[in-house]
């Protein structure tokens, strides 16, 4: 059990690598490559820095996994260019929804959050974990918003603009936003349904032994 864990570990690393490598070969803005990857690389040293203080679970790794493909894709287009017509064109769209969709992956970093709460005894109980692991998520969206409006300004050009992404949308900020605490909301179903199936195990392994 623990070496199949280790190798879906370590191809997860190795996917991520291998996207980021391949997302720096001709970016559409060298400038917007840089910010945007320099998150995901800030992430992913902090997961293996602290990996052996405190191992996620594997759907754990999974959220943050899911994100950083996504965010490879997006730096090396800008999330506003990302080729969406296969989807754009059968919904109707007339924006490009990738960035929403990145906004959603980012909500699901709730589940790591409330596993981390729950694990560490922070709350003293699962609710409480999915309740700050939501609140915390919003937080950090909002956070987020602030740091992209600064960068924005600070850069006043076309790197800037592509950074923020909001495509002529004034409400582009409060819809990402929403877009994370929908996916904040989703994760904590799955984190607490998950909850409840080890209870669960753990009770019918009891009886079994009695």
């Amino acid at each position: 059990m623990k070496n199949r864990t280790a190798k879906i570990e370590v191809a997860m690393l190795v996917a991520v690598v291998v996207a980021t490598a391949v997302s720096a070969i001709r970016p559409h803005s060298f400038a917007v490559w840089m910010t945007e990857i320099f998150w995901l690389v800030g992430l992913l040293a902090l997961l293996l820095s602290t990996r052996l203080r405190f191992r996620f679970s594997i759907p754990a790794y999974a959220c943050f996994f899911v994100w950083m493909l996504l965010q490879a894709v997006g730096a090396h287009y800008t999330f506003e260019l990302v080729p969406m017509d296969w989807l754009t064109g059968p919904l109707g769209f007339t924006r490009n929804p990738f960035d929403r969709i990145a906004h959603f992956a980012v909500g699901w970093f709730a589940f790591p959050l409330a596993e981390l709460y729950w694990r560490k005894g922070w709350v003293r109980s699962k609710i409480l974990a999915a309740f700050f692991a939501v609140m915390t998520t919003v937080a950090m969206a909002g956070l987020w918003e602030i740091v992209e409006w600064i960068y924005a300004v600070m850069d006043g050009g076309e790197a800037g603009a592509a950074f923020l992404g909001s495509q002529g949308d004034e409400w582009d900020a409060q819809k990402d936003i929403l877009c994370d605490t929908l996916g904040a909301i989703c994760s904590m179903a799955l984190f607490l349904g998950r909850q409840k199936g080890r209870a669960k195990e753990g009770h019918l392994q009891g009886d079994l032994t009695t």
